[in-house]
């Protein structure tokens, strides 16, 4: 089940062969109007942008998040829910609850899936998981929220995996794995801080030289992450915000400027 976007007729800027952008998540749009409205910016290449309401969709329906989804979605953008698999100890009937609640209350187009697990042992599981989910969507698009690259089977449970999550300071030595040259760059995203305005034109081609499609590139840094109980960063503070250099990359990422 490699492929599992509804035939709705968008095509993103990856899908025609674009490097483009995917927010992993915004600071709520109360708190972060000026960057929700960027969004929605004519010319903006977006991928998509996730939705993260209360560490999920939370308690009941959101009318500013449903505002800012709506805003998007009408500007041809795809919506994704986030979704704490907490690498693979959540129960699959509270991520497909939490889904639901999603898609009922905010109509999202897909589901990012954080802090998802990389090794061979569970993803039978997340199979599974990604099954629930396009079935739930009839379609949608999820994208495996790992942060490193994975066991090369989870090419197969989703449309796209973000195979680098973190600092600039360890990005500029990453290294593809060999296996992901076997497949198109609008597989693979890469979600990194840090990075010195003086570098974003390094950054940007890593990211090409990797195969990643999709990307995210901040200057921002935050001391104040909440690191979970196996030492990792559970939410990043500096994506929450607009990167610094936003103007400078949409420019550079913008449409007609091919890949």
């Amino acid at each position: 089940m490699p492929y599992l976007t509804r035939p709705d007729g968008r095509l993103s800027a990856t899908e025609e062969g674009r490097l483009g952008i995917g927010v992993p998540g915004y600071a709520h749009p109360l708190l972060a109007p000026v960057e929700w409205a960027e969004l929605t910016r004519p010319g903006t290449p977006l991928h998509w942008a996730v939705l993260n309401v209360a560490d999920g969709p939370g308690d009941r329906p959101d009318p500013h998040c449903l505002a800012a989804a709506g805003r998007l979605t009408n500007a041809g953008s795809r919506v994704l829910g986030h979704l704490d698999l907490a690498y693979g100890t959540r129960p699959a009937g509270e991520l497909v609850a939490d889904a639901r609640r999603f898609f009922d209350w905010y109509r999202v187009d897909g589901f990012f899936l954080d802090r998802c697990p990389a090794g061979r042992a569970d993803l039978p599981a997340i199979r599974r998981t990604t099954a629930a989910l396009g079935a739930l969507l009839d379609g949608g698009f999820l994208v495996l929220g790992h942060g490193v690259h994975p066991y090369p089977g989870y090419a197969e449970a989703a449309d796209q995996l973000v195979t680098f999550r973190g600092p600039w300071a360890e990005y500029r030595w990453s290294q593809a794995a060999a296996w992901t040259a076997d497949h198109p760059p609008e597989r693979f995203a890469h979600l990194v801080h840090g990075v010195p305005r003086g570098h974003l034109e390094e950054a940007m081609r890593i990211a090409r030289w990797q195969g990643a499609g999709t990307i995210f590139f901040t200057d921002r840094t935050d001391r104040t992450d909440r690191v979970d109980g196996v030492g990792r960063s559970a939410r990043n503070g500096s994506f929450e915000t607009l990167p610094g250099f936003w103007d400078e990359i949409v420019s550079r990422v913008g449409p007609g400027v091919s890949e």
